[in-house]
């Protein structure tokens, strides 16, 4: 059966790649300045990172819930019930770029690594998931090896600004 609504009634459908660009960034930055915010008062015992892996968890996924609600409210088209959860649904991929970090979190709460420093490997995971989110992205997008490792290169970029800031902030 077909849907009834006009077609400019129905929300647009966001590409996966789209999708997966704009979240992974979102939240390979928003991994950054929670681990740059987490960790500026110098906490650093076990139980404190196992703490901001959880807060850094529950801020993805608030993130996530927000974004979407704020893009379905966005397309101003008749409410129904699916159509806000497919749009939170879409999220995935900003809660998704955030469990390298949330992991090494974890892990230092679990005396897998030293928890002091953490925030170090942290951040240059994030910069790397960034590059790496560029690369890919203008790869798929047909752009030439030059403009896809510039394009990484400026993703990463927003990554050393949060660094850079969170040296400032210190």
């Amino acid at each position: 059966m077909a849907d009834p609504t006009p077609p400019a009634a129905r929300p647009r459908a966001h590409d996966t790649r789209e999708a997966v660009l704009f979240g992974g960034v979102y939240g390979a930055v928003l991994a950054c300045s929670m681990v740059a915010a987490l960790t500026q008062y110098g906490h650093t015992s076990a139980a404190s990172r196992s703490y901001d892996a959880v807060w850094l968890l529950v801020t993805a996924c608030a993130s996530a819930l927000a974004h979407g609600y704020a893009h379905h409210i966005a397309e101003r088209v008749p409410y129904r019930h699916w159509d806000l959860l497919h749009s939170l649904a879409e999220e995935w991929p900003l809660v998704v770029a955030v469990l390298p970090t949330v992991f090494l979190l974890a892990g230092a709460g679990w005396g897998w690594w030293p928890a002091k420093g953490v925030e170090y490997p942290a951040f240059y995971l994030n910069i790397a998931i960034l590059f790496g989110l560029g690369l890919v992205t203008a790869r798929w997008s047909r752009r030439s090896w030059f403009a896809a490792v510039l394009i990484g290169m400026v993703d990463a970029l927003l990554g050393v600004i949060v660094v850079v800031a969170n040296a400032f902030i210190k």
